[in-house]
């Protein structure tokens, strides 16, 4: 059995820097074993973000966007910011028809994952959607995202496409993978 860690003391947090997006942190730590410390971390501005795979018939649906960190387009699964005081499941709906033109009448939440939580303080929750149906909304995209097709039964060949690599779209696959088998073994 592993032995409980003591977190260690916040001694001090400073916000070091501010965009429309994100705050820049410093933390000063105090270690139980007598180490300080001072870590930086980046905290979204107050919403978290959902991302979903959208699944019909025998067929998942995926997005090609730009990505403006790489500075390319990257192909991945639909994804977007909860609005505050919005339900993480009305929020995936809302950006399935932003995004791809399509709602969902059933959405199961696979998982809730972190991205570098030692520096950035962030989660997302993978979604699956299933049941869809056409319904399109506005959406907040600088130009329109090209819906890609992909065989359900090929879908870990995903991780041979050159613009398929993104982490969190790699972990969305993996987690809706085994939930689809895990429903077909049942």
């Amino acid at each position: 059995m592993s032995k409980v860690q003591q977190k260690p003391q916040i001694l001090n947090v400073e916000t070091i820097a501010r965009s429309r997006m994100f705050r820049i942190q410093s933390v000063d730590l105090a270690f139980s074993n007598g180490e300080n410390r001072v870590y930086e971390r980046l905290l979204p501005e107050g919403r978290q973000a959902v991302m979903i795979v959208p699944v019909t018939g025998d067929d998942i649906l995926l997005i090609r966007e730009y990505a403006v960190a790489i500075e390319d387009y990257e192909l991945g699964f639909p994804k977007g910011l909860v609005e505050p005081d919005e339900d993480v499941l009305v929020a995936a709906n809302r950006e399935l028809m932003e995004e791809i033109g399509y709602g969902a009448k059933k959405l199961t939440i696979l998982s809730k994952l972190t991205l570098a939580p030692t520096y950035f303080a962030s989660t997302m929750t993978i979604v699956l959607a299933e049941d869809l149906y056409a319904r399109k909304l506005e959406g907040d995209e600088p130009e329109p995202l090209t819906l890609v097709t992909w065989p359900q039964e090929t879908m870990m060949d995903l991780l041979n496409e050159a613009d398929f690599n993104e982490a969190r779209n790699v972990s969305a696959l993996f987690l809706a993978r085994e939930y689809l088998r895990q429903r077909i073994e049942l």
